[in-house]
């Protein structure tokens, strides 16, 4: 059991200490996606959110959030998830190939304003990239959520949020609650809630 609470402490310290890190670097990443997106969304355009594995599902939650409701009952956001729609994902990989699972989606449905929004832990997932470069080509904003290796996103992104840690589980817990965060800042920009207050 002595050992289960050392795991447990040293967990936490090391989750604190990416929060620092992240406090410290990323604001101005930050501000410059929620801009990207309020843009955007003011012009009537939709967000497209993207991931693989544990980052599908970060995709699939912060869409939600959007078009469902975050911090209260509020008009719909446009946000969607690229992720879920079992039948258009099988059908790509097997005719195309895994690597173009949402460059077709994309190439199907994103417009010139819309914003592509790709989450991988690895900064290396082919698919997420492709997603990306295929918006970049379409006229669309393009942002990405990642860890340290960023350089093969930075190339067709307006903006990168690059977690820095080297973790997995660290750079995860930091999407979900950057993009917490997105969704709540959004809420605020269009005039459709408050931001989220500090529990008492």
């Amino acid at each position: 059991m002595k050992e289960l609470e050392l795991f447990f402490e040293k967990q936490i310290n090391e989750h604190q200490l990416i929060v620092e890190r992240s406090k410290s670097l990323l604001m101005d990443s930050f501000l410059a996606t929620v801009k990207i997106c309020i843009d955007s969304l003011k012009d009537n355009k939709k967000l497209l959110f993207f991931g693989n594995g544990g980052s599908a599902s970060d995709a699939q939650h912060l869409a939600t959030e959007l078009s469902v409701r975050f911090s209260k009952d509020r008009q719909a956001i446009s946000a969607i998830s690229l992720v879920t729609d079992t039948s258009a994902l099988s059908a790509i990989g097997n005719d195309f190939g895994f690597e173009f699972l949402f460059s077709r989606q994309i190439e199907a449905i994103g417009n010139v304003g819309d914003v592509a929004i790709g989450i991988t832990t690895s900064g290396k997932s082919r698919n997420v990239i492709n997603g990306l470069k295929k918006a970049k080509e379409n006229g669309l904003k393009c942002l990405a959520l990642t860890g340290k290796f960023k350089k093969d996103l930075e190339k067709n992104c307006d903006q990168v949020i690059s977690i820095p840690a080297n973790n997995t589980s660290r750079i995860q817990e930091m999407h979900i609650m950057i993009g917490q965060m997105l969704c709540n800042a959004i809420e605020f920009e269009l005039g459709l809630a408050p931001l989220v207050k500090e529990e008492e």
